[in-house]
């Protein structure tokens, strides 16, 4: 049975219609009237959603002037025309490119500098086929020439992966419901990829000649918590096929020049012990917590790779987290985290004695990128921070000096000195201590003023490291500060943190972030009554939970695909990535005590007849992450027992997933209608 009812009056928001659906666990029955929004293929469902927008259409009529004008300042941001730093790699240098007035990059290669440009992949002339439209695997053959590339058009990483002749621009094959990692066999012809079961987990790694019917599996991942993936290593030498949960992990390798033979098991999964490896010619290096949960690296032989062969590198540290391995001729260049801040860690690859690389600012963030080149005397770099645009940087290891090679554009009148950036501490219930990293324009910052974003994210150990938005100026610049909450959840402060924020105690994570925005407030770094949370996947899970926990803190909330009906999900092993949840979340049909303690913080199981800030909410419809209906079961049961009449907003886009629309410029009309409901909630018109 499936009903509808809603209504569009002027400002009156859909109501949706109340149809109990009762589960028990545990002896514990709990009633979901909104169950029967899971249903996309429901008409009344789709009705729904397009009454929500509707709606979020007449609750924005009033602001549009306000949302082009901050659309124009996000595209004077962006460039006309761009391109990428090239990288070398197998006798090719490689780079994209946007082109005026086109929304997706030009993939491009040529063999020297300053050589005739030969396309690879123009992406804009698939992406006009289709209303989303992603590629998230671009790969070349060690002969070079035969191109892999996998592309989405749902924005729920169903990928279709193709085969391509370089030179004449044939399809030599193509495979649906692939996993979007793909590993090269040193004769070129041979490839190894993942496919997804039902749920979008990968289960199976096949391998495969290219443009053959020899399609086999080699690897099927029965454990449903967890998940598959192959690779090369950097050299391509190697094929590593990993699988790992949210607390173990276990390898086999292979060598590329023998595709067809057996693959070597490294270490078979043990309980709570993860490693992960490095491969470069006849060394294996491996990350491994064997020692400590902040992880050590060791190496191997790599044709007698068992842990009885694993030699001690670079020692566990209680407060250094290690994060990455690039491996170079002579040295390690090891990311790693201390005291809440990234690392670049040069080390020997023999002793393991090393000294940190200066690369700039302390608070600041960086990655490792396209480093294929072991015998190179630089080490390629994406760094930025708060204040910092995103640049491409060189850091020469000989003279310790960093090149500049690229740094984003930012608009004409972009002025960096205008903005500051600090970083202060919070004190959590338990006396731990909270990083907090904030940005604000220092000529328009006055003492307990500023309305404030405070953003979090809290879960999987994912660090919420300091980034420049170039979109965020266009609120430092009306007076806002923004501020990163570095909650446990993530690995900030190391692998404890991560821990102290996941399965049963996760409460952290948001008496975290509320101390953060109380701090905030007591200290004056902004106006008390203007505090607005914002977060999104689990980041929305957590801004949830806070809005019930204290509605009465925030005056605006902004949840992004939100995983709002966490309970629900966790019991259901169907719907994709909850099974390799389990050491996130907890199991909840297995045991009743993670099913209490989901229930006790997921926010469409704790909404209460209060006051509710005002609330900005967005998904999209083929999110294979957090399905759509979390949010728009939150929005209802939100709207059922709101005391109060703050606008409660649901938008979603009737064609994108997790990561919202695709393309260069689809992203902004959903920022810039974000950015003026927070403005509007603040007072600010212009």
């Amino acid at each position: 049975m499936t009903a509808l009812v809603f209504l569009i009056f002027g400002l009156l928001p859909p109501v949706a219609a109340e149809i109990p659906h009762e589960t028990t666990t545990h002896g514990h029955t709990r009633a979901d009237d909104y169950y029967w929004l899971n249903n996309i293929d429901d008409p009344a469902v789709f009705a729904y959603l397009a009454a929500e927008n509707e709606y979020a259409d007449s609750m924005m009529a009033g602001s549009e002037e306000l949302i082009e004008t901050i659309v124009m300042e996000l595209m004077e941001r962006m460039p006309a025309d761009e391109a990428s730093v090239p990288y070398f790699r197998n006798g090719y240098w490689y780079w994209y490119e946007y082109r005026p007035d086109q929304d997706y990059s030009v993939n491009m290669r040529r063999r020297h500098p300053d050589g005739e440009a030969e396309v690879l992949l123009d992406e804009n002339i698939y992406a006009e086929m289709h209303d989303y439209f992603s590629v998230e695997l671009l790969s070349v053959s060690p002969d070079n020439k035969t191109m892999a590339w996998a592309y989405d058009t749902t924005g729920g990483h169903w990928n279709t992966l193709v085969f391509s002749d370089i030179e004449t621009g044939d399809t030599l094959g193509i495979v649906t419901n692939a996993s979007g990692d793909l590993a090269w066999a040193a004769n070129s012809r041979m490839v190894f990829y993942g496919l997804n079961d039902a749920t979008g987990r990968t289960d199976k790694i096949m391998r495969q000649t290219i443009g053959c019917d020899d399609q086999m599996c080699v690897y099927t991942e029965e454990d449903l918590t967890f998940w598959p993936w192959v690779s090369n290593s950097p050299d391509r030498n190697w094929i590593l096929l990993g699988s790992a949960s949210s607390e173990e992990s276990e390898y086999r390798v292979l060598s590329a020049a023998t595709p067809t033979d057996s693959m070597t098991l490294v270490h078979p999964r043990t309980d709570g012990h993860e490693y992960y490896i490095y491969a470069a010619d006849s060394l294996f290096f491996i990350e491994t917590n064997l020692d400590g949960e902040n992880f050590s690296v060791v190496r191997a032989p790599a044709d007698n790779p068992g842990i009885e062969n694993w030699e001690t590198v670079i020692a566990h540290d209680e407060n250094t987290l290690i994060e990455d391995v690039d491996i170079f001729q002579d040295f390690l260049a090891v990311t790693v985290r201390t005291d809440g801040l990234k690392k670049l860690f040069l080390a020997d690859r023999m002793t393991g004695d090393g000294h940190f690389a200066n690369l700039g600012e302390e608070a600041a963030t960086f990655y490792t990128s396209a480093n294929y080149s072991p015998d190179a005397d630089s080490i390629r770099l994406i760094y930025t921070s708060l204040t910092t645009p995103w640049s491409t940087i060189s850091y020469q290891t000989s003279t310790e000096v960093v090149n500049v090679l690229k740094t984003q554009f930012a608009g004409e009148n972009f002025d960096q000195s205008l903005y500051e950036s600090r970083r202060v501490m919070a004190t959590a219930e338990d006396g731990s201590q909270i990083p907090i990293g904030m940005v604000y324009r220092r000529d328009l910052f006055s003492e307990g003023v500023n309305p404030l974003i405070l953003y979090g994210y809290g879960a999987y150990g994912m660090s919420l490291d300091p980034m420049f938005s170039s979109s965020i100026l266009s609120m430092l610049d009306r007076g806002f500060v923004y501020a990163d909450a570095h909650i446990r959840g993530g690995s900030e402060m190391g692998r404890k943190w991560y821990d102290q924020g996941r399965l049963m105690n996760k409460m952290n994570t948001f008496t975290d972030f509320i101390a953060c925005a109380e701090y905030l407030k007591e200290n004056n770094y902004c106006d008390p009554e203007m505090i607005f949370a914002m977060g999104e996947s689990a980041g929305g899970l957590l801004v949830g939970a806070v809005t019930n926990m204290r509605p009465d803190l925030w005056r605006g909330v902004v949840a992004g695909v939100p995983f709002v009906d966490a309970l629900t999900t966790m019991l259901d092993p169907s719907i994709p990535l909850t099974t390799g949840e389990y050491g996130e979340w907890g199991n909840p049909t297995e045991s009743q005590e993670a099913f209490e303690y989901i229930q006790s913080y997921s926010p469409v199981d704790n909404v209460a007849e209060v006051e509710f800030p005002a609330m900005y909410v967005f998904s999209g419809v083929n999110d294979s992450q957090v399905g759509y209906w979390e949010p728009a079961k939150w929005v209802a049961g939100i709207r059922r027992a709101n005391t109060g009449d703050a606008p409660v907003i649901f938008r979603i886009n009737m064609g994108s997933g997790h990561g919202g629309a695709s393309g260069r410029y689809g992203w902004l009309g959903d920022t810039a209608s974000k950015f003026a409901f927070l403005l509007n909630q603040a007072g600010i018109s212009e």
